[in-house]
């Protein structure tokens, strides 16, 4: 029988290893000196989860926590971000499902603030794709999501930046701002700008630099990301639900 090289099983490993760590792929890519972070998550090979409370029904609230339970599951936080906006009780304030099952409904108000800024809309997983509709199309559609989170305004819907009046090329309103869009059925990307930005600002990089025809704000200040390729785990803010990638620890430092 013929032996396997040691170096040959270490090319293995490698290759292995860099096509693991491409199924969650975070970069920085700047725009006109505006920094931002990407962070590209392949729903062929990862699923995305949502977290709110533990198992004594607390919320979470920061990434720590989080990270923290899963590890006593034996299980690694391999990404993370803040997955919309939430009431003073860390609850969601609109349409909340995970792992099937709805916990909070979809949320049709419509008014002044940025989540009931028209239109907005609905970040939705269903088996391995995912996809950005808005509140109307999800009300209208009635699917049944893997998982689901609302949140507002839309910054792009149909390859156009919407109309809402935050969207103003003019506005000097800047922050920090976090959103998602799903490029293609199983792909998702998720960006938080480094550096604050204006909603226009922030909607044209999803559109001219990701080329998504769908993406979906989800929050400002508190904006938050998990992510240790970059060397992040923000804990400045508390946060309402987590929207995350799970994996089993695989030994002791994992």
């Amino acid at each position: 029988m013929d032996t396997i090289r040691p170096s040959f099983v270490v090319l293995l490993v490698l290759l292995f290893s860099a096509q693991t760590a491409q199924a969650v792929a975070c970069k920085r890519q700047v725009v006109a000196t505006t920094p931002f972070a990407v962070c590209r998550v392949d729903l062929k090979t990862e699923r995305l989860s949502l977290f709110w409370r533990d198992a004594r029904g607390r919320p979470y609230r920061q990434f720590s926590a989080l990270r923290d339970a899963l590890q006593a599951e034996g299980k690694k936080l391999v990404f993370a971000v803040n997955a919309g906006m939430y009431q003073p009780d860390f609850s969601p304030v609109g349409l909340y499902v995970a792992d099937g099952h709805q916990l909070v409904p979809l949320n049709r108000h419509v008014g002044s603030g940025n989540f009931s800024q028209q239109p907005n809309g609905v970040f939705l997983t269903e088996g391995e794709t995912a996809r950005v509709i808005t509140t109307s199309e999800y009300a209208d559609e009635t699917p049944k999501p893997v998982l689901a989170t609302q949140s507002g305004p839309m910054l792009v819907h149909q390859g156009e930046i919407t109309t809402s009046p935050v969207m103003s090329p003019t506005s000097s309103w800047r922050k920090i701002r976090n959103g998602v869009c799903a490029p293609s059925p199983d792909t998702v990307n998720f960006v938080i700008s480094e550096s604050p930005v204006t909603f226009f600002e922030f909607a044209s990089f999803f559109r001219d630099s990701l080329h998504c025809r769908e993406a979906l704000y989800l929050d400002g200040s508190i904006s938050s990301l998990y992510a240790p390729d970059l060397n992040r785990e923000d804990q400045e803010s508390e946060m309402g639900p987590i929207l995350g990638v799970v994996a089993a620890r695989t030994g002791p430092g994992a």
